[in-house]
């Protein structure tokens, strides 16, 4: 049985060939772990970026969202008239609605004094605006004018409102020129498109924007009863509201922002180039490394082929190596990839993560890299002649 087995044996030669020359190999893995990390990079930074712009629009309370056709990105949201919201409360399915004011306004930094563009939504108190069930009590705190709820997870340029907060301390600042004082804390995080985040009353709200015309918001909150198909409502409000509002279900408005930042700016197509760019230096690398490999033991394939050993066998041990370069090269890529993805969060508050689906596209890119390399290599195998090299 030992017998038996022994002889069934193969040579590891795929694994002999690349061990033979350390330093070739290290360099491999080190070529092969640099356009992984690259690749994770620019993916990871242009998937982060596309989920940051829709930070606050994940929150929201609603199943359907109406917004002004000339409204293009949450960085240039357009006014349209507020009773179109209140028309839509006539669908019976309709449970409830929430008028909301968004723009982008100047927060004065309470301690350098320099000012800085914030994002403020302005809402009534006593209605829905987020999922998170703590917010009803806070949004209790915005009935007297003047008052706003700060992020703090907002990025250190707006100064050290939240520090200052906890530690008991009044804060007032200036919005647009106007003075405000910071009623509570919560926390929906930096975005895209604004560095920080405050909620106040629609009162407040207009009165730091006075230009504001009457009866205009910038985005209604419609949520339906339970059952209830948010496509089939959103659809058929559409087609009974007038052109100057658009609906959509919740998901239809994070697509519209993130599809605005995905071809209607450069961002997408920098970082897939940058991901593109990685997978072909580390083609090159791969190339090099396999095709210096057959070149050199080139003697040792003719040997075998004159013993007997048929090319397709020998082709197998070029394509085993290629995939034993993408296994270990991906690895040490992978734990770096994890490494700058939580460097990247602390320092930017983006959300850059790894998942499995970045994981897996970015093992198969290695994967194909490898391969094509190695099938490119295989040619110098496949044109040898045995008599020549002898």
């Amino acid at each position: 049985m030992i017998r038996a087995f022994w002889r069934k044996r193969r040579i590891p030669l795929a694994s002999l060939m690349l061990i033979r020359q350390p330093v070739r190999l290290a360099v491999a893995l080190a070529g092969i772990s640099f356009a992984g990390i690259l690749m994770f990079m620019q993916l990871g930074f242009r998937d982060g970026l596309f989920d940051a712009s829709v930070t606050v629009h994940r929150l929201f309370d609603a199943d359907i969202v109406l917004i002004s056709p000339r409204s293009t990105s949450s960085v240039s949201m357009a006014g349209f008239p507020r009773r179109r919201l209140i028309q839509a409360m006539a669908s019976p399915e309709v449970e409830g609605i929430t008028p909301v004011h968004w723009n982008l306004l100047l927060w004065r930094n309470p301690e350098t004094l320099g000012t800085r563009s914030i994002l403020a939504l302005g809402f009534e108190p006593g209605h829905p605006l987020f999922t998170d069930p703590t917010l009803a009590e806070k949004a209790k705190l915005l009935t007297q004018k003047g008052r706003v709820l700060f992020d703090e997870k907002s990025r250190a340029e707006f100064g050290p409102v939240a520090e200052w907060f906890r530690e008991g301390r009044t804060v007032e600042s200036e919005i647009n020129g106007k003075r405000v004082r910071v009623a509570g804390l919560i926390g929906l995080g930096a975005s895209f498109g604004a560095d920080g985040n405050l909620l106040t009353s629609s009162e407040t709200f207009l009165d730091l924007i006075p230009n504001t015309p009457s009866g205009s918001i910038e985005v209604g909150l419609v949520r339906l009863k339970p059952g209830s198909d948010a496509a089939q409502v959103a659809q058929r409000l559409q087609s009974q509201l007038p052109d100057d509002v658009t609906v959509l279900t919740k998901q239809g408005f994070i697509d519209f922002e993130q599809n605005y930042w995905r071809t209607s700016t450069s961002i997408g197509f920098i970082f897939t180039l940058g991901a593109a760019m990685g997978f072909v230096v580390g083609c090159v690398i791969v190339y090099q490394v396999l095709y210096s490999d057959v070149s050199d033991h080139l003697p040792e394939y003719a040997t075998l082929m004159a013993m007997g050993y048929k090319l397709n066998s020998l082709l197998g041990v070029v394509v085993r190596e290629g995939l034993l370069l993408a296994l270990f090269g991906y690895l040490p890529a992978y734990a770096a990839g994890q490494g700058l993805y939580l460097l990247v969060r602390n320092a930017t508050q983006l959300p850059v993560a790894m998942n499995t689906v970045r994981a897996v596209s970015v093992f198969s890119m290695i994967l194909i890299m490898c391969m094509l390399s190695a099938g490119l290599a295989m040619r110098r195998l496949v044109d040898a002649d045995p008599a020549e090299i002898f």
